[in-house]
């Protein structure tokens, strides 16, 4: 019995030995996998390694997550000693095979506080790689996104230069650290991107990647309006493919409220006059104006998504519940904008137009004409001749009350579905008791 636990000792090291070569050999692995292999049919390792995927033969798991299990308990009970290579590979195989083993990932935070930060890059492709983002169990998700946030926010830390940095940054060569402290971050923002894009796609209705998504924007692209475009652009194809999937959704709304906010913040900073070194000033309300004609073009265009999406997909809440909520997002951004322009009565552009609360048909819309003046204050709602300007061009049919209520009456009209007709008639109830108080 003795001997037959030693052979089997010798073995499971072997197979330890081999899964760290792997990641040795290639460390672009993106992949890993059992295989189906009830017993070992060949004298030959378990460990499979095609390209960038790494396999593992089953019916060698049942020895090799044992062992590595009882090892680390055994170093933390300070009952063996291991020295640091044999700690790496007995983490590294345990959490491979079992991601959500706490312990595991404490004695590799402790370790990799200690080690060089070229090993702390490793890590963070290791956290990658157990995070079960990419896993098969959707109920270990929540314990790897809190590592990889433990990860990222050490990466923000190591960029973000000290007090001696910012001396040394002051001379010409710090243009260049800055540029490579800039680039690493925006390269870690990409991979998160990427790696939260495929476990959305592996997993339906992936809550955490998609709120792990949505932390990664708040702290590492905070105020960055072209990566929430690049954001916005690049999610519209997925929801349009996952109709069903109310985390996509969530996550557009989450979008659409951030740049609304951000788009307002940069054109009231913008609105108010800036000193100039030689005494002029500069007021930014063209830039103001620019920028809160984005705002209803984002909520036009999520509008029009949704409905070819309720059109195509019949019968699906999710396209209802999101339809729902970027029209109170419109509603309630409209109401502020409104009681600022009250407040403080600038410039209006054909942004009033689209403001407006009337329906607007083809006829009109062919034959719109914006309107860009400055209101006369001894007169009440007409225009200085001096400051007004007539521009032809296509009026954009906006988000309101009688064309949401002209929507819903087109799908009733033509709807075979008994679900569509309940989610329309239900959204019309709501956008008279909540929109229409």
């Amino acid at each position: 019995m003795a001997e037959l636990e030693e052979e089997v000792d010798v073995l499971v090291q072997r197979v330890v030995k081999d899964i760290n070569n792997a990641f040795k050999r290639n460390p672009n692995i993106d992949e890993i996998g059992l295989i189906s292999c009830p017993e070992a049919r060949y004298n030959r390792s378990p460990i499979v390694l095609v390209e960038n995927k790494l396999g593992v033969e089953s019916w060698c798991v049942k020895f090799l997550l044992p062992y590595v299990h009882n090892k680390l308990l055994l170093y933390r009970q300070r009952k063996q000693w291991l020295d640091r290579e044999a700690l790496v590979d007995i983490t590294c195989t345990l959490l491979l095979l079992n991601p959500d083993f706490t312990t595991a990932w404490n004695v590799r935070y402790i370790f990799n506080m200690l080690v060089l930060p070229e090993q702390n890059n490793k890590k963070k492709h290791f956290t990658e790689l157990t995070n079960p983002f990419t896993y098969f169990l959707n109920d270990y998700m929540h314990i790897c996104g809190e590592r990889r946030r433990w990860v990222l926010q050490w990466l923000q830390k190591e960029c973000s230069p000290s007090g001696q940095e910012l001396k040394d940054q002051a001379e010409p060569r710090g243009d260049a650290v800055r540029r490579r402290q800039c680039e690493r971050l925006q390269r870690a923002l990409q991979e998160e991107m990427r790696v939260c894009a495929d476990a959305a796609g592996r997993y339906p209705s992936n809550y955490n990647a998609w709120s792990h998504r949505i932390w990664v924007l708040q702290n590492m692209a905070k105020g960055n309006l072209k990566v929430l475009h690049d954001e916005l652009s690049s999610t519209r194809l997925w929801v349009s493919m996952h109709v069903s999937d109310h985390s996509g959704f969530h996550y557009r709304q989450h979008l659409l409220k951030a740049l609304a906010r951000e788009l307002s913040q940069v054109g009231e900073t913008e609105l108010h006059p800036t000193q100039q070194p030689n005494g002029e000033s500069t007021a930014g309300a063209s830039d103001d104006n620019h920028h809160n004609d984005v705002i209803p073009q984002l909520f036009h265009e999520e509008m029009e998504l949704c409905t070819d999406l309720i059109e195509s997909y019949p019968g699906h809440e999710t396209l209802w519940c999101h339809r729902r909520h970027v029209f109170y997002l419109w509603h309630q951004w409209r109401r502020e904008h409104l009681q600022e322009a009250g407040s403080q009565s600038p410039p209006l552009t054909h942004i009033d137009v689209l403001l407006s609360e009337e329906p607007c048909d083809e006829a009109s819309a062919s034959q719109a004409m914006d309107v860009d003046c400055v209101l006369d204050g001894s007169k009440h709602g007409s225009y200085t001749q001096d400051t007004k300007r007539l521009k032809r061009g296509p009026r954009l049919p906006h988000p309101g009350l009688p064309s949401e209520h002209t929507f819903v009456s087109r799908i009733l009209t033509g709807c075979r579905s008994p679900e569509q007709s309940c989610f329309a008639i239900a959204y019309r109830k709501w956008l008279d008791s909540v929109i229409g108080q």
